[in-house]
């Protein structure tokens, strides 16, 4: 038999879905295919709320570009004919649409029930737990692979051994992190927190990471993830969809529906519980057992984080239900288990992320503490740090570096003092020169990458998943700067007079089409697929072209990294555009052939590329995530009357 221990075991598999279940969601697919449809018809002579940008602190409002009001309204039927299709397309495309889901073979079957192959190995049972929510001990390893630019590789020998030896000591506190893998960004946050509190407190903290809607919600919530990289290949989809959502009334049909088909499954993964014991002889049976245990917030997390637009309202009433007994759902009935907001966008947010009932909001930037402000949220629940970015990225010195040391030295990791410095003051680094504080040169970075050393190099990334048109960029700028290197005088270098990375994630087409190209003999490509070391080749770098997302932007300017931008997706990314442009570190096109003229001018005028080097590390927050976490944590421990040592 399995031994799985007690920290591990608390996490319930996702239930099966019934018939009648199965029954009521054809239903609810029909229902909510067909009103926003008609919904949309009846306001589509009606202008969307504008977007807020940010415009360097100033409250002010904006919008996309603009688009033709004429071809709009010709557009209108076709696209709402595109929406309803497209939600078609998924009720076919899914396993459980009209038929019933049945258990995963060796995981979401009982322990008692599962074959004899899933319960022959401790550590394969411990794997098939983590493999679902990666509700893990803070020294986890697993990454998720849809980061806006890719997550870092897998922790040391040292960190391995530490997590096997501790595996089965359950931290004192436990953290849920909500999200859904609704583009790269939200799970890059979530395990940038849960590797923040790990670093900052050891060994005291068990954080579990769900992707609620993909885990828990019943169809159609279940195919979020299918959904949005379908509408995030067609833009206009997401164009309205985002802004349709963000109407009155399009809060009030949302709120409508979560209520409806998704309050009970998020109540089963926030009410997750460990059963009582039904060891030696007693006269409660498993079933009584487990009633009693769920009757009670302790053996719940001990606090809700959401890193995700759709996780607070739907929430804010479950953990109100919960921490009331079924007596209400209203805010105020939520007296027992914290709940805070992390927003991860930058420039712009929808309505959704914002909700007075939260006991902590922490935001990014001016404009979005506005943003806070204008939904309700009152100032003592607004937290302006910036956006929580990984690992590779943050402070090598100053105050919160320090801390993470001494409290490695408390613990067990002995691995926290090779990844922080010491000294100095806390700010970003274009890593000109070695820091002295762990952080490498960029002529050290450049030999360890196989890079040509002193040579202007651009870096050009489409993200994890290889999307924003990036063969068509790097040929262009490849062909730009080939030509430029006619004119550099031929004995001020040996070799090619510019270098260019190009990293295409998951996309191998563009990887393999890339890769068969001729560049010429000015211009050094290397191409890229997936990698993890994402911020030793923007430390390695001199420019970068990349898709307008919050955690890329955020890590560029980490970076000193000039950012030439090449698209963006309507809505929540739209506001990144001004937030680069007026802090002055670089600007957007669409255009190829415009991003190769622009890079191509920065390498060539070694003034303009050092200024707005400047600019962007001016505007950077390297400690964001140290000082999320830690307040985080802080928060915690005053609601659950501990020492925090």
């Amino acid at each position: 038999a399995v031994v799985v221990p007690s920290a591990l075991a608390q996490h319930e598999a996702p239930r099966v879905r019934t018939t009648a279940e199965a029954q009521d969601t054809r239903a609810g697919v029909l229902v909510a295919s067909l009103i926003p449809g008609v919904s949309f018809f009846h306001l589509r002579g009606k202008k969307f709320p504008k977007i807020e940008m940010c415009r360097k602190g100033k409250d002010t409002a904006s919008t996309p570009p603009p688009v033709d009001a004429s071809h709009h309204r010709r557009s209108t039927m076709s696209t709402m004919f595109s929406v309803i299709l497209c939600s078609l397309l998924l009720c076919f495309r899914s396993v459980d649409a009209f038929s019933l889901r049945p258990a995963a073979k060796g995981f979401a079957a009982p322990l008692s029930t599962r074959p004899a192959s899933s319960t022959s190995d401790g550590d394969a049972e411990r794997h098939l737990l983590r493999s679902r929510h990666q509700h893990l001990h803070p020294h986890a390893t697993i990454r998720g692979t849809q980061s806006s630019t890719i997550l870092r590789a897998a922790t040391s020998a040292e960190e391995t051994a530490i997590e096997d030896a501790e595996t089965a000591i359950p931290p004192p506190h436990t953290i849920q992190i909500l999200m859904s893998d609704t583009g790269g960004g939200h799970r890059a946050s979530a395990n940038a927190l849960r590797d923040a509190l790990s670093a900052l407190y050891p060994a005291q903290f068990q954080v579990d990471i769900v992707d609620v809607y993909t885990d828990y919600g019943p169809f159609p919530y279940d195919q979020y993830v299918a959904a949005y990289k379908i509408m995030a290949a067609h833009p206009f989809l997401w164009d309205w969809f985002y802004h349709f959502g963000a109407t009155p009334f399009g809060l009030v049909l949302n709120e409508f529906f979560l209520d409806a088909f998704c309050f009970e499954p998020f109540k089963e993964c926030l009410g997750r519980c460990t059963p009582l014991t039904t060891e030696g002889g007693g006269d409660i049976s498993a079933a009584e057992a487990k009633a009693q245990s769920c009757a009670t917030t302790a053996r719940r997390a001990d606090m809700v984080v959401s890193v995700h637009p759709l996780c607070q309202d739907e929430t804010i009433k479950i953990l109100a239900h919960l921490d009331s007994g079924g007596k209400s759902k209203a805010a105020d009935g939520r007296t027992k288990t914290p709940f805070v907001t992390v927003v991860t966008d930058l420039g712009g947010a929808h309505p959704t992320w914002f909700n007075p009932g939260v006991d902590k909001c922490y935001v990014p930037s001016d404009v979005l503490y506005q943003a806070a402000l204008d939904r309700q949220l009152k100032p003592d629940q607004i937290v302006e740090y910036g956006l929580p970015i990984r690992k590779g990225f943050w402070p090598t010195e100053g105050r919160h570096a320090d801390d993470a040391d001494d409290k490695a030295e408390k613990g067990k990791g002995g691995w926290l003092a090779k990844t922080f410095g010491r000294g100095g003051d806390n700010q970003g680094s274009s890593n000109d020169e070695s820091d002295g504080g762990g952080k490498k040169s960029k002529s050290e970075l450049r030999t360890e990458l196989g890079l040509v050393q002193s040579v202007p190099t651009v870096l050009i990334v489409g993200g994890g998943d290889g999307m924003g048109g990036i063969v068509e960029q790097a040929r262009a700028v490849g062909r730009r700067l080939n030509a430029d290197a006619a004119n550099v005088d031929a004995s001020s270098t040996d070799g090619p007079a510019f270098q260019m990375v190009v990293v295409c994630g998951n996309n191998q087409d563009a990887q393999k089409e890339l890769a068969a190209d001729e560049w010429g003999d000015g211009v050094s490509v290397d191409v890229k697929g997936f990698v993890y070391n994402m911020d030793e080749y923007m430390r390695a770098s001199d420019a970068i072209v990349t898709k307008a997302g919050p955690g890329t932007i955020a890590e560029a300017s980490i970076c000193g990294l000039p950012c030439m931008l090449s698209s963006y997706l309507p809505g929540q990314e739209a506001g990144n555009v001004p937030y680069v442009e007026e802090n002055g570190f670089g600007t957007y096109s669409g255009d190829p052939t415009i991003i190769a003229e622009t890079v191509s001018s920065w390498l060539e005028t070694p003034e303009k590329l050092q200024q707005m080097q400047t600019a962007a590390l001016e505007a950077a927050r390297p400690a964001a995530t140290l000082d999320i976490a830690r307040d985080i944590a802080e928060y915690l421990f005053e609601r659950k009357g501990v020492s925090s040592s």
